[in-house]
């Protein structure tokens, strides 16, 4: 039975499991109806990019289970694992607005033994963007999302696009530990703004959320630019990602960990304009005060007729 909670009593709708045998119980009667089951994990904090995240988990699924775990194996030294936004009683109502059928709630001893031995490294992949900037962030990460993957069991897992070199890493990680499910990626929910949302933009203050704002739009500026270039002008896509990292200098970033285009699927660096039918990626991590971000955007090239 799910354990107690005055958020549980609030939110009839929602009910809540913490406990691993709990959840594969609750997923092997599911599965016995022959119901197909959609995981969306999460550390919390729920915004409307988490809630765009479960509307595609509903179309494809039966039942939608969401995770809410603040994984500290993640968080590299120094990071903001303590402060990070918790509002578990916010997130089960937004959970219960949006019909989620189960809420994964585990606590840190139920998904580490205090006795592991295990980590899960994905190579080549963990490499560049952020790794050399997080270090050990992609191996807790990937470990974590495994154990939630086989924990649940569950047919299909969504992931926003707004963290595009982790998307990559979860599926690779999946095809190569043969996890028998489904990874889809959501298109990253913007603010009107255009910034991408994400639970750690409530650290900006007013100055710092206006350079935020206009994030999007240096990398679609810097995209153009690369677009514009000649197939084989490596000089002027090496510009343009100059201009844009000095563009987000001078809009008041205090420092920009990169600016890149990379193959879509291998994340290996382009120093030229992608070619048509091999997409690519510019992405993005820059800090603001206190607050990192990160957004990425496609940059393919059009096929001519």
């Amino acid at each position: 039975m799910s354990s107690p909670s005055l958020a549980a009593a609030s939110n009839p709708a929602v009910d809540i499991v913490r406990d691993r045998a709990d959840l594969r119980g609750r997923v092997l009667r599911w599965r016995a109806h022959g119901a197909r089951i959609a995981l969306v994990p999460t550390m919390g904090a729920l915004h409307d990019g988490h809630l765009s995240l479960i509307d595609i988990a509903r179309a494809r699924a039966d039942r939608v289970v969401v995770s809410i775990f603040v994984n500290p194996t993640q968080f590299a030294p120094g990071e903001d694992f303590d402060r990070y936004p918790r509002d578990e009683a916010g997130d089960l109502a937004r959970l219960a607005e949006r019909g989620v059928d189960l809420a994964w709630m585990p606590a840190v001893g139920d998904m580490y033994r205090p006795d592991a031995a295990t980590t899960v490294h994905v190579d080549r992949l963990t490499e560049g963007l952020c790794g050399p900037w997080r270090p050990g962030h992609f191996d807790g990460m990937a470990t974590v999302v495994a154990k939630l993957l086989i924990g649940c069991g569950a047919d299909v897992a969504v992931f926003g696009e707004k963290d595009w070199q982790q998307l990559q890493v979860i599926r690779r990680m999946v095809t190569d530990l043969d996890i028998p499910v489904e990874i889809v990626g959501a298109p990253t929910s913007r603010e009107p703004s255009g910034l991408a949302r994400s639970s750690r933009n409530v650290y900006l203050d007013a100055r710092e959320r206006s350079a935020a704002e206009a994030l999007n739009g240096v990398l679609h500026e810097t995209a153009a630019a690369i677009l514009a270039a000649a197939a084989d002008d490596g000089d002027a896509v090496a510009g343009a990602l100059t201009r844009g990292r000095a563009r987000l200098t001078d809009l008041g970033y205090g420092r920009v960990e990169y600016l890149d285009l990379v193959d879509a699927e291998t994340l290996a660096p382009l120093d030229r304009p992608p070619v048509p039918g091999r997409p690519a990626r510019l992405l993005v991590a820059a800090r603001l005060g206190s607050t990192r971000l990160i957004d990425n955007i496609p940059v393919e090239a059009r096929t001519t007729a």
